[in-house]
């Protein structure tokens, strides 16, 4: 079968990856792809914006299966145009996709069937925020309703942080018309979580749990940016939480979903926090994550097309769907100097030829007019390490990336020490 795969970064350099083990997979595209996709896939030179001309293309070349990467194309409709065309698609529906393009309806779906969330207010004036954040204190988080990279979220210790965070959003409008609706939302203590599941509309069944790490630099300090690093799986994900999880949140979500007439079919996304008084739910994704899918996909055992396909068709099963036992996965995300704000791109990238056992997966990369690898991002490069325990990932990723170079490279050194700490 051929496969089209949408996006440039490293959730679906990882995607592309895993689909070229598969032995029903004949041929790869990406639109457009990044230099480490160029390895293994065919890059497209059309326009990724234009969903038709990539339309055209998968009708022309009679591609079996696209993948939608990136949650812009899913909150324009990209499965729907695809869908309307009779373009075999994996990803969720423009209204299913609802549940991250908006948190406001993501709160109301969750209030509807019981899902348990932070207590939260939404807004569609400045003031009224300004006057409820008075009112209940702080701490608060600030969110954009709408989509922003991942970056839409203020933490606010204070008022002064949360009121700047609803003025940026809504008159400076940092991230456009995603700040026109805030939601204010109740400070929740405890452990942040993912958990991604493949769904076939009817069935969800979870891969492994993993960590993010958000914040810029180590120990959790500095802006928030789209991940820096995040390891698979953690032992804060007890197979009590993971009941808890499926019963109450993962299970009602895939049902409501069905009842509201948008059946949810693709990756779902739970970013969770672990409270004393339970799991909760921080935030729907509706798509693979990006750096989560990096140390996920290297633990599947099973043939990721056919898993696809079985979404597709409406005939998941749980137990087709495997994964690799006693195997820890860690990625360290190689930035830009100066993200998550300016960075320079285009800076040549030495040393990945040396990079022998650990994965590399290209996210801000191109090949330039010389065909060398240069640097065409925030995030730039993904290496991921697999171990028999999170110490010995942690110290093969970290030994492998330091053979790898360019100007300005910056990267966390403490991806995984949490897990670290835990488990002492």
């Amino acid at each position: 079968m051929k496969v089209l795969i949408i996006g440039n970064g490293g959730r679906e350099h990882a995607i592309a990856w895993k689909l070229n083990q598969s032995p029903l997979v004949t041929k790869l595209y990406c639109a457009p792809g990044n230099a480490g996709t160029a390895q293994i896939a065919e890059n497209l030179t059309i326009d990724s914006d234009v969903i038709e001309d990539i339309a055209d293309f998968a009708e022309r070349n009679q591609i079996d299966l696209t993948v939608v990467g990136p949650e812009a194309y899913l909150a324009q409709g990209t499965v729907d145009y695809f869908q309307m065309r009779g373009l075999p698609v994996y990803g969720p529906t423009q209204a299913a996709a609802g549940l991250e393009s908006s948190k406001a309806f993501a709160k109301e779906f969750m209030a509807k069937y019981g899902i348990p969330t932070a207590r939260s207010e939404t807004f569609t004036d400045p003031e009224a925020a300004k006057d409820y954040i008075r009112e209940t204190g702080v701490p608060v988080v600030v969110k954009a309703d709408g989509l922003a990279a991942g970056k839409g979220v203020v933490v606010a210790f204070d008022s002064e942080t949360a009121f700047k965070a609803v003025d940026d959003l809504m008159k400076v409008k940092i991230f456009g018309a995603a700040g026109d609706t805030v939601i204010i939302e109740e400070y929740l203590e405890g452990e942040e979580a993912s958990l991604l599941a493949f769904c076939d509309g009817n069935e969800a069944v979870p891969m492994p749990p993993a960590q993010d790490h958000k914040r810029i630099g180590d120990g959790d300090t500095g802006p928030n940016t789209g991940g820096m690093g995040t390891y698979a799986p953690t032992t804060a994900f007890t197979p009590e939480i993971r009941e808890r999880v499926i019963q109450d949140i993962l299970t009602p979500t895939i049902q409501g979903m069905k009842a509201e007439g948008t059946p949810f079919v693709g990756t779902l996304f739970l970013g969770l926090m672990l409270t004393k008084s339970g799991p909760k739910v921080v935030e729907y994704n509706v798509r693979f994550g990006d750096p989560e899918t990096q140390v996920v996909l290297p633990l599947l055992e099973s043939d990721l097309a056919q898993v696809f396909l079985d979404c597709l068709s409406g005939t998941l099963n749980p137990e087709s769907v495997r994964w690799k036992k006693g195997t820890t996965a860690v990625c360290v995300v190689a930035a830009s100097a100066g993200y998550p704000g300016k960075y320079q791109t285009g800076l040549p990238i030495e040393g990945l030829d040396r990079i022998q056992n650990s994965l590399v997966f290209h996210a801000g990369t191109k090949l330039n007019f010389n065909g060398e690898v240069v640097t065409a991002g925030g995030r730039v490069l993904n290496l991921v390490h697999l171990g028999n325990d999170i110490r010995q990932a942690i110290d093969g990723a970290y030994r492998d990336l330091k053979l790898i170079g360019f100007e300005g490279m910056y990267y966390r050194k403490d991806i995984g020490k949490r897990e670290l700490d835990r488990i002492r």
